[in-house]
């Protein structure tokens, strides 16, 4: 059996090794480099040395690719940096925990700038848009999970027809070491992130296989809808990965559900995310929504609250990040707790 805590460590310990056992075939980047982008072609002449990163997950799989001392900024972190990168993410100056503006961002003179999220660089984004630094030029790099997701819905977060997959966080990490030439890390990364997920597809068994899940990220306050997962995002991915499914069908990537809508659809098990972004919603927090849960009349009647079927995961593994896999694996260790998961 493995807690939470272990499995952030035993990835700490492997890292290394995992670099250090890149695959051959990683060649060295041969400027200038041409690199397709969600439909836009970027060229680089040579490495970023000034790169900025707006979103969490931009900025950890930089840290994870060890290019810190070519980071001059970074903003927009829902939750505490991995253990394993604090010491690397120390060097990189912090421009906003929250949203940042334009002007901070310009003033680290970046000559790279990768986003994570549509509303931090993005055709509505009012922090900038991709051609707000094209006409300084500046290479942006958005994530290929938003190039996937169907931004014509009215909902700045989007909607998805098909279940999302690692497979964009591995282009995402492919593309990114080639940019910056550390592509044997990438490729010692990727293959790392493949052997867990193929280890959690490993421990499915008919016994544990199908179970419904509601992923529930936050709400404003216990009157209000909440804001889950929805059906193809990386809540639905880790269902998937776990042999279950998602219970919320919406194709919507963050639908609010009321309560009512919750305990008809009567999960097997509820996912309560820890935010760690300050906003003043005492939901943010899982053990707030536990004892949320547990003390509502109605809510306390659903099977998965009476069993003690609801787990605590990092909210931010319900973003399609490199924090999926890392949430997949801290619900899988408390299902095997509670007897559910092998």
């Amino acid at each position: 059996m493995f807690s939470v805590k272990s499995v952030s460590a035993m990835f700490g310990a492997m890292l290394p090794l995992a670099l250090s056992l890149a695959p051959a075939q990683a060649a060295a980047t041969v400027y200038p480099l041409k690199i397709d982008n969600c439909g836009v072609e970027l060229i680089f002449e040579k490495a970023p040395e000034r790169a900025v990163t707006l979103g969490q997950n931009s900025a950890e799989i930089l840290l994870l690719l060890g290019v810190e001392d070519s980071m001059v900024g970074t903003a927009f972190w829902p939750s505490k940096v991995l253990p394993e990168l604090a010491e690397a993410n120390a060097k990189v100056k912090r421009l906003s925990q929250e949203i940042p503006t334009l002007e901070s961002i310009l003033a680290e003179r970046p000559d790279f700038v990768a986003a994570q999220l549509a509303h931090l660089m993005g055709p509505e984004s009012k922090v900038a848009k991709r051609e707000d630094f094209a006409n300084l030029g500046i290479n942006s790099y958005v994530s290929p999970t938003l190039c996937t997701a169907n931004h014509d819905t009215g909902d700045v977060h989007g909607a998805r027809t098909e279940l999302w997959s690692m497979n964009d966080l591995y282009l995402e990490i492919d593309q990114l070491s080639q940019i910056f030439d550390v592509a044997d890390r990438g490729q010692a990364l990727i293959a790392d992130f493949k052997a867990r997920e193929a280890a959690l597809r490993a421990r499915v068994s008919d016994e544990t296989a199908d179970l419904s899940y509601a992923f529930w990220f936050s709400s404003p306050s216990p009157e209000a809808d909440a804001y889950l997962g929805g059906k193809n995002g990386s809540s639905g991915f880790i269902a998937d990965l776990l042999g279950g499914h998602n219970v919320i069908q919406t194709e919507v990537e963050w639908p609010t559900v009321s309560w009512e809508g919750i305990m008809a659809a009567n999960p097997d098990v509820i996912v309560v995310g820890e935010v760690a972004l300050t906003r003043g919603w005492e939901l943010d927090k899982a053990e707030n929504k536990i004892a949320f849960l547990k003390a509502d009349p109605a809510i306390s009647q659903l099977e998965a609250v009476k069993q003690g079927r609801i787990v605590k995961m990092d909210a931010q593994a319900m973003n399609p990040t490199i924090r999926t896999l890392y949430g997949a694996e801290q619900i899988a260790a408390q299902l095997e707790e509670l007897g559910l998961f092998k």
